[in-house]
């Protein structure tokens, strides 16, 4: 599959700061590709950087395989939505729906422009909106009219700045699936940005995460999630978030907790002694069923709608894990627990320095 954007080695600073250091990404043709990090990471900078509205420092921006050194924002093919909106506030939703339809490069006819817009309006829920001022919608309203007015017409590829962030929890899930359904159709190479993890599994066909200016992992969901490279990326997914217990690399290549109250057998690839975190995915345990077995009392149980939340006490430490209502009836704090994990389902990290987080150790199989 080709290339449809590429960044090479770019570096971009403000001043004293950092944007983005030697950062590298190649995004498919066709593909939904999802850019993780927090506030500060270097999301923004990264689409600003492809869509030529910042020029970085060193480094080269490849669109389609052509380097776009010295070609013009307008000229490049792309499309963004701003996460804070850039409307016209004077105008209607339909009017900032239809800018860029009577742009000389992509002007449609009018009946053309109205079935195009039309369809978009429908697609977004904002078909009833249309004749009104851009001043007079909700945040939310106004979200879906920039994301229309990105969609509305043809590009080489969609650039998109947390366009869900002002949205509602049941509409953010009904646009995400949307979204979805639209580059499955389109087949229109996208570069989405979020900090939201359930964002990033539920749209990207490859989610790129981004720390400090640089892409730290690249990967498919399953990749992602199954092989995170440090503990950084493991707490970035999953909701509660995964549990990482203190211990050591016993002689066998097993796992012992600082409090000795937690052994398993794990296979580490590591020297005996070595300072490592154990990882859990509260999904990942359960109640019965196979695997290793922990032993321990509850602390605090928590309902989730269908699911329970239950944190348990290990010896001196908690893990979280979450159960079907069923498999909880009767739990009481203090109640004793035999939980199992799947020895696949074990993560194992070196221990976190004060430097970086602590890198995933391979087990043996």
């Amino acid at each position: 599959m080709s290339t449809a954007v590429a960044l090479r080695g770019i570096r971009k600073t403000y001043g004293k700061t950092t944007a983005l250091d030697g950062l590298d990404l190649e995004v498919r043709e066709g593909e939904f590709f999802c850019l993780l990090g927090p506030s500060g990471a270097g999301k923004t900078t990264t689409l600003k950087t492809v869509a030529g509205l910042e020029l970085p420092d060193s480094g080269t921006v490849e669109l389609g395989g052509k380097d776009m050194r010295g070609v013009e924002p307008y000229d490049r093919g792309v499309a963004m939505c701003f996460e804070s909106y850039a409307l016209y506030p004077h105008k209607s939703a339909y009017d900032n729906l239809a800018s860029p339809l009577r742009s000389p490069r992509h002007r449609l006819p009018a009946a053309q422009a109205r079935e195009r817009i039309g369809e978009i309006a429908e697609l977004l829920g904002i078909s009833a909106l249309l004749d009104r001022p851009v001043g007079r919608l909700s945040n939310g309203q106004r979200q879906r009219v920039a994301l229309g007015r990105v969609l509305v017409r043809p590009a080489r590829a969609f650039l998109l700045d947390e366009p869900l962030s002002h949205l509602d929890a049941k509409l953010r899930q009904q646009m995400r699936a949307e979204l979805k359904a639209i580059g499955a159709v389109q087949h229109t190479t996208t570069l989405y940005v979020t900090h939201d993890s359930v964002e990033a599994l539920a749209l990207g066909d490859r989610i790129g995460v981004i720390r400090d200016g640089r892409i730290v992992q690249t990967g498919t969901r399953e990749e992602i999630w199954y092989r995170p490279c440090d503990t950084e990326v493991a707490r970035a997914f999953g909701r509660p978030r995964i549990n990482l217990l203190p211990g050591v690399v016993t002689q066998d290549g097993g796992f012992r907790s600082a409090d000795g109250k937690v052994e398993l057998s794990v296979g580490a690839q590591a020297a005996p002694g070595t300072d490592v975190l154990i990882g859990l995915r509260p999904r990942d345990i359960t109640l019965r069923g196979p695997g290793h077995e922990l032993t321990g009392t509850v602390y605090v149980t928590e309902v989730l709608g269908r699911s329970v939340e239950v944190t348990v006490r290990l010896g001196e430490q908690q893990v979280s894990l979450v159960a079907p209502r069923p498999d909880t009836t009767g739990l009481r704090p203090d109640d004793p627990v035999r939980l199992s994990v799947r020895p696949e389902n074990l993560l194992l990290f070196e221990a976190d320095r004060p430097e970086r987080p602590g890198r995933r150790i391979e087990k043996s199989a």
